[in-house]
């Protein structure tokens, strides 16, 4: 029996995924997990038309306090009861490579599943300060990226440095579904139902009830 502190091995290896696959990527601290993160998935498991979606639940986001991260396992057993679906998986393979920054985390599940048809997700949110990120401009040669809506974040997200960048490798909304089949550099910005969740959010609520 796993207890309640420690990684289940499992956790600690990439999903099970046979060549061909397509699946989505979307990496997070998850703390906590929330029903915004499952729309996401939703969505592009079908705009993509993705095999799966893997939630890769970080050790800690190298640009975020962790005075407030909840331990690993209980992130994952919170995302596990979030996402309810056969073609979500839970992972925590990240923690086992011992770094936290997307790039090598992606160069690494990239030369380990080659034939796989891998695609980085996240929100819109995340593209207006993509620039920060350690590595951002080898993110975008790693694999195609699908940027889902987020309210308010439309015109910043698609002005920032990094959609401006990289515009011209930026495929149109209705060819979404082709996205994982495309040789990156190669991303989309998808539309759809939008949720105003989200963990900061979460967090700061639940601070407050208990004040």
């Amino acid at each position: 029996m796993i207890g309640p502190n420690r990684v289940a091995d499992a956790d600690l290896r990439p999903p099970p995924a046979a060549d061909s696959m397509r699946i989505g990527l979307l990496g997070g601290s998850f703390n906590p997990p929330h029903a915004a993160h499952k729309l996401i998935s939703e969505t592009a498991l079908k705009r993509l038309n993705l095999s799966q979606v893997w939630w890769m639940v970080t050790p800690g986001n190298p640009l975020k306090e962790h005075g407030d991260l909840l331990p690993l396992p209980e992130r994952i057993r919170l995302s596990r009861g979030v996402a309810r679906h056969p073609r979500i998986k839970v992972t925590a393979f990240e923690a086992a490579l011992g770094t936290a920054y997307t790039a090598q985390t992606l160069a690494w599940l990239s030369g380990r599943l080659p034939a796989v048809r891998f695609v980085w997700l996240m929100g819109a949110d995340n593209l207006a300060s993509f620039h920060r990120w350690k590595e951002w401009r080898a993110i975008f040669r790693l694999m195609p990226i699908a940027v889902e809506d987020r309210p308010g974040w439309r015109y910043r997200a698609l002005a920032s440095t990094a959609a401006t960048r990289f515009a011209r490798f930026r495929i149109p909304e209705i060819k979404a579904s082709v996205l994982p089949d495309l040789g990156p550099p190669a991303w989309c910005y998808l539309s759809g139902p939008l949720s105003k969740l989200s963990s900061t959010a979460l967090r700061a609520a639940h601070l407050r009830a208990k004040v």
